[in-house]
C-alpha cells in the first residue's frame, strides 16, 4: 500500500540493523518494520477472499516469523488499529482543512465526501476495514472505532449542513442537518460496501459529482 505516510515514525538512524531470519540476512529497523507490516497487512486486503488474514499468513508474506509480528505490534487487533489510525488521520486532516477553508457549508459537506470516497478508492484494502469485511472476526472494539469514526464524520457533515441551512433561512436547520447528514454518511458507507462486494470494480466516486449535486441540493 503505497498510500501510508512518508512521515510515519522512524528508527533513530545510529539504531544497528537487527537480524532476522536465517545467518546474515538483515531485517528493517523497528519503525520502518512496523510500517512494512501495515503495508503488506493492506495489500493482502485487497486480494479476493481476504476478509480473514492470519498472523502466520501475514508473517509468510513478509519472509519472517510470527514473533518478528509480535516484536512490533502486541497483538493483530493492534496491526489493524494501525490500519484505523492512518484512516482517520488521513481522512480527517482533509476534511478539517475543508472545514477551515469551505465558506459555504454544502460546498463543504460534498468535498468531505468526495474526499472520504477518493481516500477509499485509492486505498481498496482499507475499504475493507472501514465498512467492517476485515473485522468480522477481529476485537469488537475495532468495528466500535470505525463506528466512531463515521459518527465524526456526520457530526462535521451536520455542522457544515446546519451553517448552510441557516443561510438559507431554513426555519428548522438543526433537523434539516440533521437529516442531510445522515443521508450523505448512509450514502458513503453504501458506495464504500459496493466497491469491496465487487471486488473494488465499481468505483465509490462514479457519477460523483452528479450524486452530489443531488444530495446537497
Amino acid at each position: 500500500m503505497s498510500d501510508l505516510p512518508v512521515s510515519a515514525p522512524q528508527a533513530p538512524t545510529d539504531t544497528p540493523a537487527e537480524a532476522d531470519g536465517p545467518a546474515g540476512r538483515k531485517r528493517p529497523k523497528p519503525g520502518e518494520r512496523r510500517i512494512q507490516i501495515l503495508q503488506t497487512l493492506a495489500s493482502m486486503l485487497e486480494q479476493p477472499g481476504a476478509e480473514r488474514i492470519t498472523t502466520a499468513a501475514l508473517a509468510a508474506k513478509l519472509d519472517v516469523s510470527e514473533a518478528a509480528l509480535y516484536r512490533h505490534f502486541a497483538s493483530k487487533a493492534q496491526m489493524f488499529e494501525g490500519l484505523i489510525d492512518f484512516i482517520e488521520s488521513s481522512v480527517f486532516t482533509l476534511v478539517n482543512q475543508i472545514a477551515e477553508r469551505e465558506g459555504d457549508g454544502r460546498d463543504a459537506a460534498a468535498r468531505m465526501l468526495a474526499v472520504l470516497l477518493q481516500f477509499g478508492e485509492k486505498n481498496p484494502g482499507m475499504v475493507r476495514v472501514m465498512v467492517g469485511d476485515a473485522l468480522v472476526f477481529e476485537h469488537e472494539r475495532l468495528n466500535a472505532r470505525m463506528s466512531q469514526f463515521f459518527d465524526r464524520l456526520e457530526s462535521q457533515f451536520r455542522q457544515s449542513l446546519r451553517a448552510a441551512a441557516d443561510a438559507a433561512g431554513s426555519s428548522t436547520p438543526t433537523v434539516d442537518a440533521n437529516a442531510q447528514a445522515s443521508v450523505l454518511v448512509s450514502f458513503a458507507i453504501g458506495r464504500l460496501q459496493r466497491y469491496a462486494r465487487s471486488g473494488f470494480k465499481r468505483s465509490p466516486t462514479e457519477h460523483l459529482d452528479a450524486a452530489l449535486r443531488q444530495l446537497t441540493a
